[in-house]
Parts: structure tokens; sequence; C-alpha cells
């Protein structure tokens, strides 16, 4: 079985400052490492689950259930995570977790297609039962939205000539594996750059991911609801693993925590934001962290909490 490791797994949960009592969501349960702390410190409380990945409802329910039965488990997205509570009756919750970016089961399962190391159908869908993957994007997107998507998304400065040159490759035949696209995308760079250090498909293969899944439409809806559902003293914690879900995330909390001026009103009155943002510099992984999951190297965490 793939093994997943959870990137900041004691700093986040402390930074949830969990009430056995309180009302919990993991908005991200992957393989329940962080669900299954949170679990731990609960008595009278309850944890909510949310993940779209029916693979990992499976591995989560594994761990959860030798912790403890107070959690409920939502298959879906958690852009929906508002009317998916409601369902249960929750209206407010104490804290919420989001650890943003791919679990390491659907990396290292080449069927799920996320790999640009391992060779597989070009698919890249976090929630199996969706109609659009990867290769619908590579082999019928136009080359000026194969650009979009992998400048906006992969911040890949040779986005034209990737976007040209699958363009051509496809007019012959689909490219229709993960490794295809791989060869592809090594035509299309100069040769100074695939001498550098890192995978030349890295930022491409992130930003098939990111529009297969909707993935920053998804987080910034998301985490704008899970604000207005918090309690007064609840905690949200964000970890994200690329510069675009830090950006929405620093954001966002920092719109949430800085007072704002009443419309009409010449001066600032001075009223606390409803928001105290917790960390003005992002928690990063220690070295030994880094060294023993290299997955964590890119991880940022943010918190913040409801006055």
């Amino acid at each position: 079985m793939v093994q997943h490791k959870s990137v900041l797994l004691e700093e986040a949960v402390k930074q949830l400052h969990i009430k056995p009592n309180g009302i919990y969501v993991d908005a991200t349960t992957g393989g329940g490492g962080h669900s299954s702390e949170i679990l731990k410190r609960l008595s009278n409380g309850h944890l909510y689950c949310f993940d779209q990945d029916e693979y990992a409802y499976k591995r989560s329910k594994e761990c959860l259930d030798s912790i403890g039965k107070s959690y409920t488990f939502i298959h879906s997205n958690f852009i929906h995570l508002k009317n998916e509570l409601l369902k249960l009756g929750v209206s407010k919750i104490d804290g919420i977790l989001y650890d943003l970016g791919v679990s390491s089961f659907q990396l290292d399962m080449k069927e799920r297609g996320f790999s640009y190391k391992q060779d597989a159908y070009l698919d890249m869908r976090m929630n199996p039962s969706q109609l659009l993957t990867a290769y619908e994007i590579v082999n019928t997107y136009s080359y000026e939205e194969l650009v979009k998507i992998f400048y906006q998304y992969g911040e890949e400065p040779f986005s034209k000539s990737i976007a040209r040159q699958i363009e051509k490759e496809r007019m012959d035949k689909p490219i229709r594996t993960t490794l295809e696209l791989v060869e592809v995308i090594k035509r299309s760079l100069p040769q100074k750059v695939l001498k550098q250090k890192g995978h030349p498909a890295k930022q491409v293969f992130q930003a098939l991911r990111i529009a297969v899944n909707d993935e920053l439409r998804a987080f910034e809806d998301s985490i704008q609801q899970a604000l207005k559902l918090l309690n007064s003293d609840g905690y949200a914690v964000v970890i994200t693993f690329h510069s675009l879900e830090d950006r929405i995330c620093k954001s966002i909390f920092k719109n949430a925590s800085t007072p704002h001026n009443i419309e009409g009103l010449p001066i600032m009155l001075e009223e606390e934001a409803p928001f105290e943002l917790i960390t003005h510099k992002p928690i990063v992984p220690n070295v030994e962290e880094i060294e023993e999951n290299n997955r964590a190297h890119s991880a940022k965490m943010r918190v913040i909490r409801k006055r």
C-alpha cells in the first residue's frame, strides 16, 4: 500500500487549538493523517472529513475507525463546504484545516496519471467520476487556451513553445500518456533548460492538474465559506504547496484581518477586524521534515483566528 506522510502534521493540529467538544473540518482528508490527530483530541466533539476522492475515503476510514467514531466522511469537493455541512445540521465550526495539493497516493498510483515519472493515461482527476481529464485538455484545447493554462497555473516561461509543439504533435496522433507528453515538452525546450536541475515537465503537469480540478477557484470559494462558518475563537489553518495557492490565502487572510472604513465616513473607525492574523509570515517545515519527506520542501502554512 502506498504510504502518505502528512506535512506539518503536529504544527497544523497545534494551530487548530482543538477543544475536546468542538466541531472541526478536515477539508482535504487524503490518507487521514491530519484527521487522525484531530480525532484523537476530541471527546464530545465531532470531525467532518471532506474528500472528493473515493480512494481517500477507503484509506482514511481504516485509520480513523481505529481511533473513534466521532467523525463523518463527506464525499465531496470542499467547494460545497457550507451546503454539505448544512445538510447535516452544522452551521458553525470551531476550526478547519486545508492541506492543499496532491496526496502521495495520488502521485504514486501511476494509473491516476498525475506523475511525470511514470507512464499512464493522461488523467489527473482528483474525483475519478468527473468528465474532464488532462487528455481532453491536451488534445482538444486551443493553442491560446493551453498557453494561458501553462503560464497562469504553472508559471511556465516556455508556455508558448510547449503549446505550439503540442498543437503540432496532436495533428498526427493524440498525446495519450504522461510520458508521451513529457517527450513533447522536452522537444519544446532549449538544451540549456533541459540541462538545468529539476524535471522539465513539472510546471506543465502542475498547471494541467490545477486546470483539470479547477483547484484555485475551488479553494478561494471554499476558504471564504469557511471564514463565515467559524465560531468566535475558531481557527482556519491552510497548508499550500505553490505560490498561486499561497497568494490567494495570503490575500484573503490579510483582507479579513484588516479593519475597513465604512463607506461615506471620512476617517477610519478604530474597530478591530473580525479576524486576527496569527501568522504574519508562513510557517514552513524544518530541515528534518524536509529530509524525511521531500514533498514538504515547498509547504507554507498560514493561520487565522475568528475574534
